[in-house]
């Protein structure tokens, strides 16, 4: 089976889809949330520097065409504190 390639929507380098988060906007509730559902999807990796330049450039929103809740891009920052504990934040 091939491989699923992907791009970060923040440093746009493509890589194998496990190795990033999905953010899906689900079809048809609008509801944007962290990988669950189907709809249009964006793909970030789990890294301090892509999750802030995401975040300030609302590169989420515009990549799915929605607004982005505050609470998703606290998850995102609690599962990379969690997935690096030497990179707080």
């Amino acid at each position: 089976m091939k491989p699923n390639y992907r791009r970060c929507i923040s440093c746009r380098k493509v890589g194998l889809k496990q190795d990033f988060w999905r953010i899906v906007r689900v079809f048809p509730s609008g509801k944007v949330q962290l990988d669950q559902g189907m709809g249009r999807s964006a793909y970030i990796c789990p890294q301090m520097s892509c999750l802030q330049a995401a975040q300030k450039k609302n590169r989420l929103g515009r990549s799915l065409h929605a607004s982005v809740p505050e609470t998703l891009y606290q998850t995102l920052w609690q599962h990379l504190a969690q997935s690096n504990p030497q990179n707080q934040v």
